[in-house]
Order: C-alpha cells, then sequence, then structure tokens
C-alpha cells in the first residue's frame, strides 16, 4: 500500500520582478549573491548565460523576460537562487534563476492555493497563476524551462566546439585529442619553444 500524500507540503515564496515564484523547498540548493555569467551564443535574451557555482556552469535565467512581467526596483538587493532540476539529466543539474532578495518559507496544504488564471494563454515558463494567502503567485514550468535550456546550451555548445575546431592551425599544433577526448601535449620538452 502506498503512502498518503502528505497535507502540507514546505514551499518557498521566491521574489522575481513584483511577483513571487512557488516552488516546493526541497528545489532550492543554495541563494547567492549575483556573479558575472559567462555569455552563451545565440541565446535568448532571458537566458543571462552561465555562473559558476561550485564546479558547475550553471544556466541563469531572467523569468522575468522569460515570463514577460515587470522587472523590480533596481534598489532591491539581486540574488541568484539555485534549483536542483526534476527532469534527472546529468547535463543539466541545476539551474539559477535571477531574485531579489531572499526565499520565503512557508508550509502549505490545497485550500491555501488558489488558482486566478483567467483563461488567456501563459505565457513561456510559466505552469500556473495562483493566490497564496495574500501573495499573487506563479507556479513555473520547471520541465519546460529545463527542456529549453537543453536544447539551447546543446547548439551553443556544438557552436562552441565547430568554431574551436575551425580555428586550429594544423600545422602548428603542439597538442593532439587522444582517445577520451582530452588535449595530450606531443611536444618537445627538450625544444625550447620559438
Amino acid at each position: 500500500m502506498s503512502d498518503p500524500l502528505p497535507r502540507e507540503i514546505r514551499c518557498v515564496l521566491v521574489p522575481v520582478g513584483n511577483l513571487r515564484l512557488l516552488l516546493p523547498n526541497s528545489t532550492i540548493a543554495e541563494v547567492i549573491t549575483q556573479t558575472a555569467a559567462e555569455p552563451v551564443a545565440n541565446a535568448p535574451h532571458w537566458l543571462l548565460g552561465r555562473i559558476a557555482w561550485r564546479g558547475w556552469r550553471v544556466p541563469l535565467v531572467s523569468f522575468t523576460q522569460l515570463a514577460g512581467v515587470e522587472e523590480a526596483e533596481a534598489e532591491l538587493s539581486v540574488r541568484v537562487a539555485v534549483l536542483k532540476t526534476l527532469g534527472g539529466d546529468p547535463r543539466l543539474p541545476f539551474v539559477a534563476i535571477v531574485t531579489q532578495g531572499f526565499p520565503r518559507l512557508t508550509t502549505l496544504n490545497s485550500e491555501l492555493i488558489i488558482p486566478t488564471h483567467d483563461g488567456t494563454p501563459l505565457p513561456p515558463g510559466v505552469r500556473a497563476h495562483v493566490l497564496v494567502r495574500d501573495d499573487v503567485a506563479v507556479i513555473p514550468d520547471i520541465e519546460w524551462i529545463e527542456a529549453t535550456l537543453l536544447e539551447l546550451l546543446s547548439a551553443a555548445d556544438l557552436a562552441a566546439s565547430a568554431s574551436a575546431e575551425d580555428d586550429v592551425d594544423p600545422e602548428h599544433m603542439d597538442a593532439h585529442v587522444d582517445a577520451s577526448g582530452f588535449a595530450a601535449d606531443t611536444s618537445d620538452p627538450d625544444t625550447p619553444e620559438s
């Protein structure tokens, strides 16, 4: 017999722009100060680049730009919420979202989440509009965001590797790629570099 669903779920309300994202608490890996992002080739405006976090290159998403909602006041402290992804793809274990401030922990049940959607098409990345107590919130479509990021990042990585291959001059190569895909140094250590 399976366990009954929990009556209450620990969630977080993550401030983005002038709204809140409603997420399960277990998806938040860490909230960090925003750092400079490495650009991603041919990325849409909402994919701000990749940030370095604990040895990972994590895609940084502006949810306000993705969903087309109002930005917050510039004076608010900008942070980054690093989220654990749900799809299980090892190429994308985390996604980072720009936030304004820190997530607020809340415990919810089904009676405290009221759908507010008016039937119009939802913007990209949005699964639902809800009212949580007195907060208007958005439930993001994390699965759609993950799938879209995987496509974008795969295309960007292929373009980058093709560009790197085009930049190699075979007459002046001192390294070759071995079977593991790593560059091996084939230069003679006794020969001085010119």
